[in-house]
């Protein structure tokens, strides 16, 4: 009975060492998870206000891809380079002339104000690109599709490597009170599957673990598909005419409600009959020399985007010879992107006039499309966690100021939230 206890002890032991590795693991791999999404977040947001309008992490714009640059300069380098370049190449240094000629002698804007936390932030931002964040509780993650829960690599194998240990220790557990209880030792790894197979189909217990533990598998698969169904994160369909949201909105500052003008005064925001597009191209009927435009995968130059405003003129009903309508128009058959269901009710102008919300806030940076995808999931958490976050603007209105000090009393705090003020009602989202 000496070499039981001794064996139960041991067991324990290991399972108690395993356990420990397991938090341990996962605590810290946590705690770096938030430190790099911290960097991430601070490294994108300076790379979009200040280097997006010139380069992209993948490809060549006007100056080089910038994904993984450090791989190819050294930091210092890129620190000279960044806050003076003229002055790095006025000191003879020989790839920084050479890049600079590369490029036809185009001149970067220098940045002497960032300091080297500010540019190692961007460099990292452009090392690791976009980090999948996992969303908090009741928020469904933003994927592509596919079936199944995305659980972290890591953590699969951790879970895998827990049962291969577990099932170990207990086959060997089952093996030694076995030979105590008289039974004969099995030579071989045969001999020995074949006793640990009768152990488990002996062993009650065991059966109820595994039916658990198979519950639980099949129950985070099914829940992880149906969380996804509805979930269009990314989607980003083939328009009929490749309009580049990043020429009319980013280089040519059109305002947004200019051409979704219904969405400071309906539930809507509206698209846009071609006449709206007709009030500039009635005497814009070809694009700019040099002009390029990502369309499905393809780059379009100068002479594809002309018929592309060509279309708008079918569209119209406009002879562009004659410059005159015919009268024979045919509707552009816009694919929608954005779509709730039937049951949740947003209306466009309670954020956009009411509540100040930018477009950007729940499209993106759609003044850097080319084509425009959907940006957020849309999900019922999210909205529930803008409407936590975000403050109630009490400027100009002496109704909000009052009820926000009779609010803020309640809850004990300095501004209360949309949430706070009646954000998370049901009724407010459902009808």
């Amino acid at each position: 009975m000496k070499s039981v206890k001794h064996h139960s002890k041991l067991t324990q032991t290991l399972l108690q060492s395993l356990a420990f590795f397991l938090i341990f693991l996962v605590s810290f791999s946590t705690y770096s998870q938030d430190v790099d999404e911290a960097r991430q977040k601070e490294g994108k947001k300076l790379f979009k206000s200040l280097c997006a309008s010139c380069h992209k992490l993948d490809k060549k714009l006007v100056g080089p891809a910038l994904g993984k640059v450090e791989d190819r300069r050294e930091n210092d380098w890129l620190k000279a380079w960044i806050k003076d370049n003229a002055a790095l190449r006025a000191s003879g240094d020989k790839e920084a002339i050479a890049v600079f000629e590369e490029y036809n002698g185009s001149n970067m804007t220098a940045f002497p104000q960032l300091t080297d936390k500010n540019i190692d932030d961007i460099l990292y931002y452009t090392t690791v690109g976009e980090i999948k964040k996992t969303p908090p509780p009741g928020e469904v993650p933003p994927t592509d599709g596919g079936s199944g829960g995305d659980a972290p690599k890591w953590l699969i194998y951790i879970l895998a490597a827990a049962i291969i240990v577990a099932f170990l220790i207990i086959a060997s557990l089952l093996k030694t009170i076995s030979e105590l209880k008289g039974a004969p030792k099995t030579p071989g790894l045969v001999g020995q599957a074949a006793e640990l197979w009768q152990g488990i189909k002996k062993n009650t217990f065991l059966h109820v673990l595994f039916a658990i533990f198979g519950a639980l598998m099949a129950a985070y698969f099914l829940f992880g598909t149906l969380f996804k169904v509805g979930v269009d994160t990314g989607y980003q369909p083939v328009q009929p005419i490749a309009f580049s949201h990043k020429v009319h909105a980013g280089d040519n500052k059109i305002d947004c409600q200019y051409c979704h003008s219904s969405a400071k005064h309906s539930k809507h925001s509206g698209i846009p009959s071609v006449n709206v597009c007709m009030n500039c191209h009635k005497n814009i009927s070809e694009v700019a020399d040099g002009l390029q435009v990502e369309h499905n995968d393809e780059i379009l130059g100068k002479a594809e985007l002309d018929k592309e405003i060509a279309k708008i003129y079918d569209a119209a009903g406009w002879d562009a010879e004659k410059l005159e309508y015919t009268g024979k128009t045919k509707p552009v058959k816009w694919i929608r992107i954005h779509n709730l269901p039937d049951f949740a009710y947003f209306n466009h102008s309670q954020h956009v006039t009411v509540g100040g919300v930018k477009c950007q806030k729940c499209h993106g940076s759609v003044e850097e499309m080319d084509e425009v995808y959907q940006y957020s999931p849309l999900t019922m958490g999210w909205c529930i966690d803008c409407h936590k976050e975000t403050k109630v603007d009490l400027k100009g209105n002496e109704y909000y100021a009052k009820i926000h000090k009779e609010l803020a009393k309640k809850y004990g705090v300095e501004q209360v939230t949309i949430a706070q003020l009646g954000g998370k009602e049901c009724g407010k989202c459902h009808y």
